[in-house]
């Protein structure tokens, strides 16, 4: 099979897996009747293969970034104030909406914004519909924020020569918060805007003149067996890979790595690593396609939750939105590393006990039998479960496991964030612990906007 890959590959064909689906991308015209009957006679093998390949993949043979690529010019370090111009990448999603709306807040600055859309009409009706979605919208925005046509997975995003020049000669600060967020895809289908996109901000950061960048990472880089049960500090060195299991969390594994090496060559960048993200502390305003939101309501209509030995880390959108833009106006986090996860989880099982307290009719099953009865849904493309079946389903490499039980308290790192609190606690600024009155919230916006039923 990786022979056929190879000669696809050559005729410009790229084959990933996205569950039990391939995904195929090519030119137009290159895929003939033939190629198409040959994929889908081999769509088992391939599938095979591609899986296998995604678990042995070395990663650190994938932080690849260009010799050349190295700032030029000093940075002149803007008080925030005074900070004219920002780009941000992935405004059309959930945290980046919120850092959007937080920039636009504390700064006087013009946002310059990546989107991918057919014309800047379309690309400002994205935006603001998003940012209404979660009730952030001001009339007042409008004026500055500037749309910039583009695509995270292409050489310079999309744009002309000219065009990328001319906005790296514009912007003065980047904010990195776009991301195929995904728990089936593999790392070969999600290097493209993760990875590659990652290193093209890189570009952009050190073309013209140099522009600190403020990466938003996640704590799953940590994945690795190596970390199991260890405390991990902001200062921790990020080394291990083996045995991260997720294409998303490699993907986000190697694109951080990226961004270390630029900074180590001179650039001025800051990383945060948020956990899960919840929905606001205040409104419950809550990205429901997200998988928290889908294990819940799944889970509700098979009427069953598998039993874990897991916490529930969850930070709201508002403190982790705040928390970057706050951080990043600190001339002293340049350079550093913070992570944003929860100090006051809830454990999976009280989770389970709190909404059946709440009123809902839930039996608590051995992960194990819970998994089996996920079968009975497969064909069932109403329950939100349904796209993530491969995730819940499939064993680690073997064969001793389920993937969500390798993220069980024994086998998972202890997240220190001392650094993250000290800052913030100077700004009255702090994580909302996942309690009785934080879930309340959540469960009302969700009953209210129809996306559960009342118990």
């Amino acid at each position: 099979m990786n022979q056929l890959l190879d000669e696809l590959s050559q005729k410009g064909i790229r084959v990933s897996a996205k569950g039990d689906s391939l995904t195929i991308q090519a030119p137009k015209g290159v895929i003939t009747p033939e190629i198409k009957q040959l994929l889908q006679i081999n769509k088992k093998e391939i599938l095979n293969s591609l899986i296998e390949q995604n678990s042995e993949i070395n990663l650190q043979a994938e932080v690849l970034l260009e010799p050349q690529l190295y700032p030029q010019k000093q940075v002149v370090y803007h008080n925030h104030q005074q900070v004219e111009s920002i780009f941000i990448t992935g405004v059309t999603g959930f945290l980046g909406a919120f850092i959007l709306q937080e920039l636009l807040d504390k700064t006087q600055a013009n946002i310059y914004c990546l989107v991918r859309a057919k014309s800047h009409k379309k690309a400002n009706q994205k935006v603001k519909h998003n940012l209404d979605c979660y009730g952030l919208w001001d009339n007042t925005y409008s004026s500055r924020i500037i749309c910039i046509l583009g695509d995270l997975s292409q050489p310079k995003l999309g744009l002309t020569e000219n065009d990328f020049n001319d906005l790296a000669q514009k912007i003065d600060i980047i904010y990195h918060s776009g991301a195929l967020l995904n728990w089936v895809c593999s790392y070969a289908a999600l290097k493209p805007i993760n990875v590659l996109g990652t290193h093209e901000i890189i570009k952009l950061a050190c073309e013209q003149k140099v522009k600190p960048v403020h990466y938003i990472s996640t704590l799953a880089v940590w994945e690795s067996a190596a970390y199991a049960g260890k405390i991990v500090s902001e200062a921790e060195p990020l080394t291990h890979w083996q045995g991260i299991k997720l294409g998303y969390s490699q993907s986000k594994w190697v694109a951080e790595k990226l961004i270390l090496e630029a900074h180590e060559r001179g650039l001025p960048v800051t990383i945060y690593r948020p956990p899960l993200i919840s929905g606001h502390s205040q409104t419950g305003a809550w990205n429901t396609d997200d998988v928290v939101c889908r294990v819940i309501k799944g889970c509700l209509q098979m009427g069953s939750m598998p039993s874990l030995d897991y916490l529930l880390n969850l930070s709201p959108v508002d403190y982790v939105s705040r928390a970057i833009v706050c951080l990043s106006q600190q001339e002293e986090s340049i350079g550093q590393i913070f992570h944003l996860n929860n100090l006051q989880p809830l454990h999976w099982e009280s989770f389970v006990d709190w909404m059946r307290n709440f009123g809902y009719k839930i039996n608590l099953l051995a992960y194990e039998n819970w998994a089996q009865e996920l079968n009975t849904i497969k064909s069932c493309h109403q329950n939100p479960l349904s796209p993530l079946l491969p995730f819940f389903q499939k064993r680690s490499s073997n064969g001793d496991l389920l993937i969500p039980q390798q993220y069980n308290c024994q086998r998972v790192p202890k997240y220190s964030c001392q650094q993250t609190f000290n800052v913030l606690s100077s700004q009255q600024i702090s994580c909302p612990p996942v309690d009785n009155k934080l879930l309340n919230k959540y469960f009302i916006y969700f009953i209210k906007n129809n996306f559960l039923s009342t118990p």
